[in-house]
């Protein structure tokens, strides 16, 4: 009965046989209550995260099955070796050890005929158990019959115990009749009044006869297809035979994979090969483009315009002035600008003379700035006024500075020609750039990206359509890894891109360049486009709009898309080590937002695999860590030999490729695409940027002042993350 419903008239026996049970109950209750405020939920396998409420539900039931891998056992046996090996499953595949499903108490005969009695009394209660997947079967068989013990003695609890406790008031999910997605239920024979509609699991529940230990499932076939419903069902037999076989092994290595989906995990969804430029610099891309049409305009900022043989000729100039300097592969060279065309130049200057470029933002501060100059120990900086400013004579003493605004530059006499990269001795396996990112131990990390990791970025890729009629939009920092594919995007094929002109983002200027300049495609972070939406800015000139840097929301994305229908917008994922992009999803025109936005598909010439803390490929459905492969792993992290050690690993998949371990937890989708659930570390995002907070706390316990330290992301009343930090003096 919902809450605040009206009972109807009872007679005086009814009333008097619903107090006897109420009074059977109640010595329960602070057993129920006490497990009901820590209500927690199972996020059933291949069901995106619901963001809304659920439509229309159409209830399904399979055929009872058999076991054949229990087929020597008895009854009572077969009972508990199913229950028990679909909690093992369950933590298996969804990653969380703690469970709590819904469970059908046992009927009473003494309740039997008792009107209204499934009105007062709760149908569905909390089964909760703890799966160590390092133990072995009849171990957790244990614990788990433990726990049924426990809930035949408790029996159930009236319903309007959640109106009566304040704790219980709150969790919104209690007002429910079935607040579990997944539950487990016991028939006492196979002609049971089971069905998906009285089911203890909101969206699937598993019910064992205990007459002949045969199963059936109940689902939500508008959410749960049947044949995603049979993959259970394999993996569950499989586990079962793996327990038959050896049941003193951890559970957490018992093999649920056939053969086939071992193909399908590892390389019928990893078929993404194609080719591209694999042999060829960056730069030796824009070249391409100059020779083409060296009039067309390559760069705007504000009232400037430089050409694509323009914006050549001067990086030509600077480039062979580095040079002279001794520019040499593999070379760190610094360049702290503004973002203005001569940091395009700058940039451009560095990959023809071979270096690799190191960008500093000078909105940063200049301790930030430091630790990455003293990491990174390059002997040449290319720098503005405003880069002066914020470095300080201190850092600029130790470095080469190349100043770029000077009025009277040391190389505007030299050759407008393109350096020979094989007279440098230049490859695509040689570094582009070195962008340092947040480090858990106080000192940022320094990333190390060659040549192919971008081209395979920008050539010929399929997450994005490019053309040289088309407009970038660059407004991230250059010390953001967006920025490579908002600038070299757009050079490397020939199109122009727009500098955004304010040191800090405002929606409203945002969307007057769009506007104004007709930015066809471009790049925000899942925040700012949450308030570039909120604010209702147009896109209409807008043609493609890739979304990301942290979970992308639904309600923005179908807001936008209402709005301007004809926009494509992408969710695009990837870490820094892995060149910007790594998986990328087309939001379709039917999207309605009631679930989480998913991250999609691996892009061209990338492999993605979900891997258990053995390195072993998850089920398909099953939560796993998150690991990339192919042309854009980056080489490593400068000066931490550990660390890319650790991180990087060779695969054990395809010969001679490298894996990036992301920390980030997935799960494969029922149409192939992948769903993010989040970090297995403490590492956060916020407005886009990664944060450690260890290197935070690790910088708040430098003053005099502070003992210790804990920095923590919590979400604010909008909704938006925040890191909060708790000192101890």
């Amino acid at each position: 009965m919902a809450e605040g419903g009206a009972l109807a008239v009872l007679s005086d026996d009814q009333v008097r046989r619903l107090t006897a049970i109420h009074e059977e109950i109640a010595p329960s209750e602070d057993f129920w209550r006490q497990r009901l405020e820590q209500f927690k939920i199972v996020e059933p396998p291949f069901v995106a995260s619901a963001t809304a409420e659920a439509p229309v539900r159409r209830w399904q039931s399979s055929s009872w099955l058999n076991s054949a891998a229990l087929a020597e056992l008895s009854a009572i046996d077969r009972v508990e070796y199913l229950i028990t090996a679909w909690l093992i499953y369950l933590a298996r595949i969804t990653g969380q050890t703690e469970l709590q499903l819904g469970w059908t108490p046992a009927r009473k005969a003494s309740r039997g005929g008792v009107q209204l009695v499934e009105a007062v009394i709760a149908s569905a209660v909390p089964m909760e158990t703890t799966i160590d997947l390092a133990d072995g079967f009849q171990e957790i068989r244990k614990a788990v019959a433990a726990e049924q013990a426990q809930l035949r003695q408790h029996d159930s609890f009236a319903r309007d115990l959640i109106g009566r406790c304040p704790s219980l008031r709150q969790i919104e999910a209690l007002r429910s009749q079935r607040p579990w997605p997944v539950g487990v239920a016991i028939a006492a024979e196979s002609s049971s009044g089971h069905s998906g509609s009285n089911s203890p699991g909101e969206l699937l529940t598993l019910e064992v006869c205990a007459v002949d230990g045969r199963f059936r499932w109940h689902f939500d076939a508008s959410r749960l297809a049947p044949d995603q419903v049979e993959r259970m069902t394999q993996h569950l037999q499989a586990l079962l035979r793996g327990v038959l076989a050896d049941a003193g092994q951890p559970v957490g290595r018992i093999e649920l994979l056939s053969a086939a989906e071992r193909g399908y995990l590892l390389e019928e969804l990893n078929r993404t090969e194609a080719d591209y430029p694999s042999q060829l610099c960056i730069h030796e891309l824009f070249e391409a483009r100059v020779r083409e049409a060296p009039d067309r305009v390559a760069v705007v900022h504000e009232a400037e315009e430089l050409s694509y043989g323009e914006l050549n000729a001067r990086a030509n100039r600077l480039a062979h002035h580095l040079i002279g300097l001794g520019v040499e592969p593999d070379q760190p060279v610094a360049i702290c600008l503004e973002r203005s065309p001569m940091m395009v130049v700058g940039v451009l200057a560095i990959l023809k003379a071979g270096g690799a470029y190191v960008p500093l933002d000078p909105a940063y501060p200049s301790a930030r700035l430091a630790q990455v100059l003293e990491d990174a120990a390059p002997r040449l900086l290319l720098c503005d006024a405003a880069g002066r400013q914020t470095l300080g004579a201190q850092a600029l003493g130790h470095v080469v500075v190349v100043d770029l605004d000077a009025a009277a530059p040391a190389w505007a006499g030299q050759p407008a020609t393109d350096p020979d990269p094989r007279a440098l001795g230049l490859t695509a396996r040689h570094l582009a750039y070195i962008i340092y990112t947040s480090g858990s131990t106080g000192t940022p990390k320094g990333v190390m990206v060659e040549h192919r990791g971008v081209v395979r970025l920008v050539a010929g890729n399929d997450f994005v359509e490019i053309s040289p009629h088309d407009v970038f939009l660059n407004a991230s920092s250059a010390t953001f890894d967006a920025t490579t594919f908002e600038v070299w995007g757009a050079l490397a094929n020939g199109a122009r891109v727009v500098l955004y002109p304010e040191p800090h983002l405002s929606t409203a200027t945002l969307a007057q360049i769009i506007q104004d300049r007709g930015v066809t495609v471009a790049w925000m972070t899942a925040r700012l486009f949450d308030v570039y939406v909120g604010d209702a800015r147009s896109t209409n000139r807008l043609q493609q709009l890739l979304v990301g840097g942290e979970e992308v929301s639904a309600a923005s994305v179908k807001g936008c898309r209402e709005r301007h229908p004809t926009l494509r917008i992408s969710n695009g994922y990837g870490p820094t080590e892995n060149t910007t992009f790594s998986l990328c999803y087309a939001v379709p025109a039917g999207f309605d937002g009631r679930q989480r936005v998913p991250i999609g598909r691996p892009i061209r010439n990338t492999r993605v695999y979900l891997l258990d803390a053995h390195g072993q490929p998850v089920p398909f459905g099953a939560v796993g860590e998150l690991y990339i492969g192919g042309a854009g792993v980056a080489r490593g992290y400068l000066n931490r030999p550990d660390l890319t050690a650790e991180r990087f690993i060779a695969s054990p998949f395809v010969e001679g490729d490298r894996l990036y371990r992301t920390g980030d937890l997935a799960r494969y989708l029922g149409d192939g695409n992948l769903e993010f659930l989040g970090r297995n570390d403490d590492q956060v995002k916020i407005r886009g940027f990664r944060v450690e907070p260890g290197e935070i706390a690790a910088h708040l316990v430098e003053h005099d002042r502070v003992r210790d330290a804990v920095v923590v992301a919590r979400q604010d009343r909008a909704g938006q993350m925040r890191l909060v930090a708790y000192v101890v003096c």
